[in-house]
């Protein structure tokens, strides 16, 4: 969930702009640009259009009516989440086919992002969903909620997690293709937008196959997530990637990755605690050094999974031997982004 909440500040995209409205309701400001930050762009209704657009053109959301439209914007001013669901539903019960409302339940999906409230968060973003099933944002966020906060003992736990995972595959495919940008958003930010996106989408699916015993896909995943914004790595999926090749008896490159997350944490955080504990550990194994400047392996290192991913789903296929695993690794659930 906290990979895809930093896309509101690092990015000049993002949030709905009210393109007539002279106003924003982004609470935060972009560094780079001065643009309000909203996924697509929330118009005014155009005279004669009636918001319509040619079946496959994805556009941007727009109001039939003005008074649809001054709606939205009286909805949108709430800046608390539980507010702003509430006008959320009372304007899609008085504009039930508006293609505004999905803005609406997004922004109150981050609005419960930021408080960490992922019950209502996923709440959200599955009303988008029944909206748009192609949103990439509300896709992976759901994806995320779902892949972080199931648990084993979740009577449901198979559908959670095959939702997730369904999710997160289908994010992959609609990134390019229905992610609406602003006219005026810089292409360098478009890029930067969709590929921080692709990079959790690999991460949910990482995480979902790490659980599962499919080590070697697992290291697949969050190295394809690595590489796909390598400019800030993200430092739960680093260490998630050294356990990946440490559970296949990869040390000496699952101490490199480990190190590397030693340098993308902090000392006595969670994160930085767990990835210390690895590091040291996988020191002791090798007899390595720790080298806090060395970095993720890139695709074409070792550490590339030994065997297609379709090879560790096959039923009855064993997980790589631990002989050499002691209970100074840090366990999965250790390793969390809550």
């Amino acid at each position: 969930m906290k990979r895809v909440a930093i896309l509101s500040v690092i990015l000049s995209v993002g949030c709905f702009t009210l393109a007539q409205a002279g106003g924003s309701n982004s609470n935060q400001a972009a560094p780079q640009a001065g643009a309000s930050q909203q996924q697509g762009a929330a118009q005014q209704p155009t005279p004669g259009a009636q918001g319509s657009q040619p079946a496959a053109a994805k556009h941007p959301p727009q109001a039939k009516t003005q008074a649809e439209f001054d709606a939205f914007k009286t909805a949108s001013a709430n800046q608390d989440p539980a507010a702003l669901e509430k006008a959320a539903g009372d304007f899609a019960t008085k504009f039930p086919d508006s293609e505004l409302r999905i803005i609406l339940y997004k922004t109150a999906m981050r609005g419960y992002q930021s408080s960490n409230n992922a019950d209502k968060m996923l709440e959200m973003g599955r009303k988008a969903l029944a909206i748009d099933a192609d949103d990439p944002e509300s896709l992976v966020d759901v994806a995320e909620v779902l892949t972080e906060r199931t648990r084993d003992s979740d009577l449901d736990k198979d559908q959670r997690l095959g939702e997730a995972h369904q999710d997160a595959e289908k994010s992959l495919q609609t990134i390019d293709t229905d992610t609406i940008f602003p006219a005026s958003t810089p292409p360098e930010n478009v890029q930067k937008y969709k590929d921080l996106l692709r990079s959790s989408a690999y991460s949910i699916l990482g995480t979902l196959d790490f659980n599962q015993g499919n080590f070697a896909s697992a290291q697949g995943n969050f190295q394809k997530s690595i590489d796909a914004y390598p400019q800030q790595p993200d430092p739960v999926t680093v260490l998630r990637l050294s356990l990946a090749l440490d559970r296949q008896n990869k040390y000496p490159e699952a101490l490199t990755v480990a190190n590397r997350a030693v340098e993308l944490t902090q000392e006595g955080s969670p994160a930085g605690t767990l990835a210390r504990r690895e590091r040291d550990r996988l020191v002791q194994l090798t007899g390595g050094k720790p080298a806090p400047g060395a970095k993720a392996p890139t695709p074409a290192s070792s550490t590339q999974p030994s065997t297609p991913p379709e090879e560790n789903r096959k039923p009855g296929k064993t997980n790589p031997p631990q002989q050499k695993r002691d209970e100074a690794a840090p366990s999965w659930n250790e390793v969390t982004r809550h």
